[in-house]
């Protein structure tokens, strides 16, 4: 295995959130233009310091949760931060807040009614995990998962586990090539964002320029973002979905690495220069790029008119939640003092010595991994059948029930819930009976009646899974959410789980 020392380690995350801060700085002034533009250095107005970008002060909000609550935050958690830390209410941002104040939980709150669930406001601020969990990518994206279905759902989930993947990664890889396939390995093959990425690398070994590159990659691959605001439209780049802007723009991001061939000032003004999500774009880009060069690779020409002083404009900074970092470092103090709490408390990856262990090459990819409690898995295994799912688990059992058809309803209307149970007490755990309870409101019916067995075997030879299948019919509606509830218990157990299923009544 790989390591660095621990002033290596301070040193790129350093470098992550000086590139962050660089890159928000720089491209926020080409944030939904739809022009290209040939850049050298910043273009505002360089009295003003750094910009304030929600890219960065996102992740602030993010680093109080697990500071509080280390390894078990999770989208429950970051959804009650969500709510009473972030002020803005635009595009997805809005809609998971109202999802959320509605009652539903991610990664409904994410994906239901949500035109911008494809959108860029999720991969913009996996850096934090990336620098909790350096060189191990796997346990990276367990947390930006949950990060990302808060307030989006699919491409934008992809999304942000692909760019987590890759910045933990960086951490121990710099060969952008490599870098690139290992994000890769964590998402569906077919999703936009894979189409985006591959499509960006094959304009660059075509040999066609940046320019022609991002006319390319934004005809075949359209999004909206460039569109809103009605800049001119020289190229004439055709409008997208309205909302459907992660693919194309985590393109463009892959295609300014790859065209600026690791100088950090020529990948970074070709980022913004491409405009769209530019600030997103850019930010991205300068935190992976300070990453793999670490802050003092950083031309000092870019720090010196912005400083080290943090600027916010989505926190709610009153908010007895959260005390936010005022400089870059105190962020990197901050995030380096985390750390272990998450390296330790994962899977035992960090040492109380000098150095860093990272994951050896072949497992910075997504692959099968083996714990004592279940069979092996792959991350990309857990990605769910819909977002419309409700999943709880105990020590022993873990249990999903995804809304096939949807969770709009009318009385009358009927609903098919999938189970899937599995059986996590192990190879040394035990069978088990579990006893299932639908707790329904009154009027409302399910064909398998209120009370049910299912059998969940151990793993052993493929087995300790189990699925059923069930049909809700609507009662009289009285509300606009309505929740069933499913308590399962496994027999002589003492445990039980509550799964709240919550259905929108119209």
């Amino acid at each position: 295995m790989n390591t660095i020392s621990k002033e290596e380690y301070r040193d790129k995350v350093r470098g992550c959130w000086l590139g962050k801060n660089i890159g928000g700085t720089l491209g926020a002034p080409f944030e939904a233009c739809r022009e290209a533009h040939d850049l050298e250095f910043y273009t505002h107005d360089l009295s003003k310091g750094s910009l304030p970008n929600d890219d960065l002060d996102l992740q602030l909000s993010w680093l109080c949760a697990a500071e509080r609550f280390g390894t078990a935050v999770d989208a429950k958690i970051l959804a009650e931060y969500w709510i009473s830390t972030i002020m803005p209410n635009w595009a997805e941002y809005g809609v998971g807040k109202a999802n959320l104040r509605l009652g539903l939980e991610p990664p409904v709150s994410g994906g239901f009614c949500n035109a911008f669930k494809d959108s860029n406001g999720s991969w913009i601020r996996s850096e934090l995990w990336a620098c909790l969990m350096p060189g191990h990518p796997q346990a990276a994206v367990r947390y930006a998962y949950q990060d990302a279905i808060v307030d989006h759902a699919d491409e934008g989930v992809y999304a942000e586990v692909f760019t987590a993947a890759l910045e933990s990664a960086a951490f121990a890889v710099s060969d952008y090539e490599e870098l690139v396939k290992i994000g890769l390995s964590y998402i569906p093959e077919t999703c936009g964002v894979a189409k985006a990425v591959k499509l960006a690398i094959d304009c660059y070994r075509s040999g066609i320029t940046w320019k022609e590159a991002r006319i390319r990659l934004l005809t075949e691959i359209p999004g909206s973002f460039g569109g809103q605001l009605r800049t001119p439209n020289p190229d004439h780049i055709p409008q997208g979905p309205w909302g459907y802007d992660a693919p194309s723009n985590i393109g463009l991001t892959i295609l300014a690495w790859y065209y600026g061939e690791g100088d950090f000032s020529r990948s970074i003004c070709i980022a913004a220069g491409c405009g769209e999500d530019g600030d997103c774009t850019t930010a991205t880009l300068g935190s992976i790029m300070g990453i793999i060069l670490g802050a003092s690779a950083i031309p000092a020409k870019w720090l010196e008119p912005i400083g080290e002083e943090i600027k916010t404009c989505s926190l709610n900074e009153k908010c007895s939640l959260i005390r936010i970092p005022q400089t870059i470092s105190e962020l990197t103090d901050r995030t380096c003092s985390l750390m272990p709490t998450f390296m330790n408390g994962s899977f035992d990856l960090y040492a109380a010595g000098a150095e860093i262990t990272f994951d050896s090459p072949e497992d910075l990819y997504d692959h099968p991994m083996q714990t004592w409690t279940i069979k092996p898995y792959c991350f990309s295994d857990t990605y769910p059948e819909s977002f419309e799912t409700f999943t709880g688990e105990n020590a022993i059992m873990k249990i999903q029930v995804c809304v096939s058809d949807g969770i709009r309803i009318r009385e009358g209307e009927t609903r098919t819930l999938k189970l899937h149970a599995e059986n996590i007490s192990g190879f040394v755990g035990s069978q088990l009976w579990l006893q299932l309870h639908w707790i329904l409101p009154e009027g409302w019916t399910i064909d398998t009646g209120a009370h049910t067995a299912l059998f969940l075997n151990q793993y052993h030879c493929g087995t300790g899974n189990a699925y059923s299948e069930a049909h809700i019919t609507a009662g009289p509606v009285t509300e606009p959410v309505t929740t069933v509830i499913l308590e399962a218990t496994a027999h002589d157990r003492p445990g039980r789980i509550y799964i709240p299923v919550q259905f929108i009544c119209e």
